[in-house]
């Protein structure tokens, strides 16, 4: 499952890297794989490979550092209905940027409706620090092993997502997003979630051991952001290892400006643009301003193309799709 970019991406800060940390000890993986040389098994091919893999790339990744508290103005603006995370966020880099520690940040759970950005936030923190964002979508998950894989005499098995972004990635304190993980289906046999019990703790976290691999990797610095509509499928234990935000719809007056900022942004970025007025009109964008963020874009690139087919360079609400033109003012902080 991809986010959706939903407003025009705003500048960002760079952080330089700070130093590098060793994400596991090579003395563990080489005495893994002695154990190993002693079998000729084609079934320990893939475990085999992955320690030659560990041995041959090394264990130190670079941790990100900021070298200054960011103006992050355009993030405020961009993204109204996040200021409470964007100021915890802020918060954690006045902490590191002037000390010899790597940016942490306290696992997050950003809780809100359907569409409302909580997806396309997590991607602009990522690229805000600079090491990149992985995906894990537990609305589709069916397997428990997906975040701490699975044991290597099993068929299939492979390693995790958490094993995968320090081992096969190039930084120690990744962006990880569970998305929807208030939708993660478990049983007494194989939790989704289970594995995020010592994730979430930075202890326990120093030493995860990733079933299929079997090697204690330093987990530590993996920088969290959870999803959710719905925090009442997700367990106590794991609520409480999070800061929880609650994220409000858009009042009418954030969500006209939203879409001002995207119709602009699609105008700007597409060789066509220029044949498009600069700005729309007042109707246009109180139209667009009752639809979540998710849906503005979508709306918006249909409503492009049929006042192209028109031959106008003005977007006009009944360019919109039908669905989006007839929708209501619902679902807003007043």
């Amino acid at each position: 499952m991809e986010s959706i970019q939903v407003v025009p991406q705003a500048p960002t800060f760079t952080l330089p890297l700070a130093k590098v940390r060793s994400v596991y000890q090579l003395a563990d993986v080489e005495s893994k794989l002695g154990k190993l040389q002693h079998s000729d098994a084609r079934e320990h091919d893939s475990l085999r490979n992955t320690y030659e893999r560990m041995l041959e790339r090394g264990p130190e990744r670079f941790q990100m550092k900021p070298s200054g508290i960011p103006e992050m103005a355009p993030l405020y603006d961009a993204l109204p209905n996040f200021t409470d995370v964007l100021d915890d966020v802020r918060r954690h880099v006045a902490l590191s940027h002037d000390s010899t520690d790597g940016l942490e940040v306290t696992p997050m759970l950003l809780l809100g409706a359907p569409g409302i950005g909580k997806t396309h936030f997590a991607r602009q923190m990522a690229d805000l620090i600079g090491t990149g964002m992985n995906l894990v979508s537990m609305g589709s998950l069916t397997a428990g092993w997906l975040l701490s894989g699975s044991a290597s005499q099993w068929k299939g098995a492979k390693p995790g997502k958490v094993f995968e972004s320090l081992v096969d990635g190039q930084y120690a304190n990744p962006v990880i997003v569970i998305d929807e993980i208030d939708k993660a289906a478990s049983d007494a046999q194989y939790d989704p979630l289970g594995a995020l019990y010592s994730l979430l703790e930075h202890d326990t976290a120093c030493s995860f051991v990733d079933e299929f691999a079997e090697v204690p990797i330093d987990a530590s610095q993996v920088l969290w952001i959870t999803t959710a509509n719905d925090a009442r499928g997700i367990p106590n234990p794991i609520l409480n290892r999070m800061n929880v935000f609650e994220i409000q719809p858009l009042t009418p007056a954030q969500a006209r400006h939203i879409a001002l900022r995207l119709y602009q942004a699609i105008r700007s970025s597409h060789d066509w643009g220029s044949r498009f007025d600069e700005a729309p009109s007042d109707d246009l964008l109180d139209k667009l301003a009752t639809l979540v963020p998710r849906e503005m874009r979508r709306a918006l690139m249909a409503a492009f193309g049929n006042a192209r087919l028109a031959s106008r360079g003005l977007l006009q609400v009944d360019d919109l799709p039908r669905g989006a033109a007839s929708k209501g003012r619902i679902g807003f902080v007043q």
